[in-house]
């Protein structure tokens, strides 16, 4: 596990201070712990999906999941289940 924060996710905290935006999108657990600090809400990639189906886009969450993985992005075995039941 990473202690410190990256550049995109101290990036993201940093342009939504600048612009006093009070959601951001962090997948990775430093990132979200740094934000929270800053009193920022938070989601995540399966977070913006869901959002993205709920406002009537087609799209099927087991191949959004399949091809996030196979781009490396690591998904918990809880989140894909959340997002699978939703």
């Amino acid at each position: 596990m990473q202690n410190s924060l990256d550049k995109g996710g101290a990036s993201v905290i940093q342009t939504a201070m600048n612009l006093g935006l009070s959601l951001v999108c962090i997948d990775e657990t430093t990132g979200r712990r740094a934000a929270r600090l800053c009193d920022l809400t938070l989601t995540g990639s399966i977070g913006v999906l869901l959002k993205a189906q709920r406002l009537g886009y087609e799209l099927a969450m087991p191949d959004a999941i399949a091809r996030m993985r196979r781009q490396g992005i690591w998904l918990s075995e809880s989140v894909v289940r959340f997002a699978l039941s939703q």
